[in-house]
């Protein structure tokens, strides 16, 4: 099944139709605000350096940068472009955040960051991406060396029988194996961070949609 996502002129068409919010999955601001109340129970700081992965239209961002110390927040997504967008219309002071912070990244890569990064949220990313891309980010994100914690959403299923089908999710998405939105096991996420460096530890708090948030922290 093809992404849409990857699809030609598919950001630039949204965008031009003033819909930069609807094609990161709608929800924007119960989404914006929960990925705000984890990242702050969790210890996030103003004075903190934040990562927001596949940060999109700035849902995140339009909630952290007024919160955060100004330059503190740094994003990336596949398309430069849908992060310019959220840039020049959804940040009330955008002078509190470079336009340089944002950065085109559909690898995982993270180019370009400083190591000043201490926390790190990949919100609704990878279930929508085939499962070596999350062995990837984290083995990636290993190189900021004051990273304390990263954030991030899986769909899980709840034994292997049921992985081999659709598996519907608390909130009703159907989520499936081969095909996304994807779904893992916790057993498997955990073997994944652990192999790339990371603790993962599971928040039982309900998210939107009915993901399973992780925070990972480093093993050393």
């Amino acid at each position: 099944m093809i992404n849409p996502y990857d699809a030609q002129d598919f950001h630039a068409k949204a965008i031009a139709e003033g819909r930069h919010r609807a094609i990161v999955g709608g929800r924007w601001d119960e989404t914006g605000r929960a990925q705000m109340a984890l990242l702050r129970d969790h210890g996030l700081k103003p004075h903190h350096h934040l990562l927001d992965i596949g940060a999109g239209a700035l849902r995140l961002g339009c909630k952290a940068v007024p919160w955060l110390d100004p330059g503190h927040y740094h994003a990336t997504d596949a398309s430069r472009a849908l992060l310019l967008a959220g840039h020049a219309m959804e940040l009330d002071d955008p002078g509190r955040l470079p336009e340089s912070h944002l950065i085109e990244d559909a690898e995982f890569a993270f180019p370009g960051l400083p190591d000043t990064i201490t926390h790190a949220i990949a919100f609704a990313v990878f279930p929508h991406l085939p499962p070596g891309y999350l062995p990837r980010a984290l083995t990636n994100l290993r190189r900021f060396p004051a990273l304390e914690t990263v954030f991030f959403t899986v769909f899980l299923a709840p034994d292997a029988e049921a992985a081999a089908g659709p598996v519907r999710q608390p909130d009703g998405v159907v989520t499936h194996a081969l095909r996304p939105p994807y779904h893992v096991l916790a057993h498997d996420v955990a073997q994944i961070a652990r192999a790339c460096g990371w603790q993962a530890l599971r928040d039982h708090r309900m998210l939107p949609r009915g993901q399973a948030l992780y925070l990972a922290k480093p093993l050393d």
